[in-house]
């Protein structure tokens, strides 16, 4: 893949918010880990290149990190495993791969590809490295995001003017549009039995979420207008990032805001994306 498609392709899945100069913009992924008498920060990725889309489990952290210099440059997926305190590149291809999720249906990842030609497509990667990579939907592009629900069903942010999310399943049945002019962040609340994402509506910046049973939209609270990325900490709670510090906010008491982590010691300057699971932390910062 050459560099103009990759750049395309890259500011097309992050919004087209990003000026790229002559290399991607340099990014470090943080783990904060709970402890009985404070949080506990340390890095996990360098501070020089391009590291993005952090996904806490319970045994690491998976990543999208920049590989390759110029005009052999992609992302590739990454796993940084909490026992070995070391990362791992997991697919080392020639395309790049975006957006690492935990494949409900099997043992391996989703993630979204940037093919050869350009589309954005689902794709699967199994853990067994004998079995092939293989494409989850053949008809469903521009992918940018995702995320998978209970059964056989997934949310997606598909690209377009605006770009909207649609819900559809595995028997590859046409999506639904769910809603337009959405932002980036999709997750799937599992006690709830609800998706969530951010969209724009009568000018606002809204925290909402789907029911795949009601096929209805409940919008929650307003989003401050520069928070793109969000994590689910319990099955009320959402935090999310301004500047360098982490706030909270309950859907049942959606008017009650709360820092929660002042980062400032660690980033200087904004924090882009973060993921929690079970008292575990990552966020990226964006390096200036």
């Amino acid at each position: 893949m050459n560099k103009k498609m990759m750049m395309a392709a890259f500011g097309s899945l992050f919004l087209a918010t990003t000026a790229f100069a002559d290399t991607m913009p340099s990014s470090q992924i943080y783990l904060a880990t709970e402890l009985d008498n404070g949080i506990k920060v340390t890095p996990i990725t360098d501070a020089k290149g391009y590291h993005n889309q952090p996904l806490v489990t319970e045994s690491g952290i998976y990543f999208t990190q920049s590989v390759g210099e110029g005009n052999d440059s992609q992302m590739d997926l990454f796993f940084y495993d909490f026992n070995k305190a070391s990362a791992e590149n997991l697919t080392n291809t020639p395309v790049s791969e975006y957006s690492p999720t935990l494949y409900p249906h099997d043992a391996g990842l989703s993630s979204i590809v940037v093919e050869a030609d350009g589309k954005q497509k689902l794709w699967f990667y199994p853990f067994d490295k004998s079995q092939a990579p293989k494409r989850i939907f053949d008809h469903i592009e521009p992918v940018g995001y995702h995320a998978w629900g209970n059964t056989e069903d997934l949310v997606m942010f598909i690209l377009g003017e605006p770009h909207t999310l649609q819900y559809t399943d595995l028997t590859g049945h046409l999506p639904k549009v769910v809603a337009g002019d959405i932002g980036r962040s999709l997750a799937y609340n599992e006690k709830r039995a609800l998706y969530s994402f951010t969209y724009q509506a009568d000018k606002q910046h809204w925290f909402a979420t789907f029911s795949p049973k009601t096929q209805q939209v409940k919008q929650h609270f307003v989003m401050p207008q520069q928070v793109r990325d969000y994590t689910w900490i319990d099955s009320d709670t959402v935090a999310y990032a301004i500047d360098n510090r982490i706030y909270t906010r309950n859907i049942e008491q959606p008017k009650q805001v709360s820092q929660w982590h002042n980062f400032t010691s660690y980033c200087d300057s904004q924090i882009t994306r973060l993921s929690y699971k079970q008292g575990k932390m990552a966020f990226v910062c964006q390096k200036l």
